[in-house]
């Protein structure tokens, strides 16, 4: 019985969170302006996290072949179900999108304005996922759209996310732009998956051991993998710029360093 109780706090917990973390954008012109940077078209399947009251989908409705579109809170489902009833490529769907399973053997595209305080764990399930989407189109905060993006220095999240995509700022909102204020700036964050991944699956876990050491011992150095001298070689005969004390080390760096360890081993 306690177990229960548990269960329903964390899942109420859980819940408000969600609400609390709820800013929607209704001015349609400015819908239709972001939509618009997308390259989603007729031919596109596209999912969208988080109905809301259903401005955003309107849009993507405009825009999509056919669209998914999951809302966890029930009241807001019922109410974008009856807002929406007359778009014919659109599919309500009733559920928390960290439990809903993506499509396999489908292309499909993501366009959403999500939740904050679980933008990485919906980064992370879309991306590491199976079949995950060919571009991915996210409204978040800008600080968590920075370090994804790896600026301003590159994190683990983010060399790992840039062996299988690509990333880019596409537009800054104005935080009056959202009904209820967000407290934080936002942006809309694009995500572009690399038709051929700079590594495979089986070598990302080696690649992360490769970075958490190096950026707790240093590049180079007594405790590191790669001696000074192997990793001034390794950058010249890749052509790329020397390492500089306290200076910013490049994703193309990092890739270069790791096949140079891989190659020492």
């Amino acid at each position: 019985m306690e177990g229960n109780m548990s269960k329903k706090n964390k899942q109420s917990d859980y819940l408000q969170k969600l609400s609390a973390s709820q800013n929607f954008i209704t001015s349609g012109k400015l819908l239709h302006r972001i939509v618009n940077l997308s390259s989603i078209t007729r031919q596109d399947t596209v999912i969208e996290i988080g109905t809301g009251k259903g401005h955003l989908t309107r849009a993507l409705c405009q825009k999509c072949g056919f669209l998914y579109s999951i809302e966890i809170d029930r009241k807001l489902y019922q109410h974008a179900k009856e807002r929406l009833a007359g778009y014919q490529n659109l599919k309500l769907i009733q559920g928390d999108f960290l439990d809903y399973q993506l499509p396999t053997g489908t292309d499909y595209k993501v366009f959403a304005n999500i939740p904050y305080f679980i933008t990485t764990q919906i980064i992370r399930k879309l991306t590491e996922a199976a079949c995950p989407p060919a571009e991915l189109w996210l409204i978040v905060e800008k600080g968590a759209a920075k370090r994804f993006t790896g600026r301003p220095r590159e994190t683990t999240q983010s060399l790992l996310l840039k062996t299988g995509w690509d990333m880019k700022i596409l537009y800054h909102f104005q935080r009056n732009d959202f009904h209820p204020m967000p407290s934080v700036n936002s942006v809309l964050l694009h995500l572009s998956r690399k038709q051929k991944p700079d590594l495979d699956r089986k070598d990302l876990s080696e690649f992360r051991q490769f970075i958490t050491h190096s950026m707790k011992y240093g590049l180079y150095g007594r405790r590191s993998l790669l001696t000074k001298k192997q990793v001034g070689t390794a950058l010249r005969l890749a052509k790329l710029p020397p390492l500089k004390p306290g200076g910013e080390t490049l994703y193309i760096q990092w890739l270069c360093l790791f096949h140079c360890y891989r190659k020492m081993k």
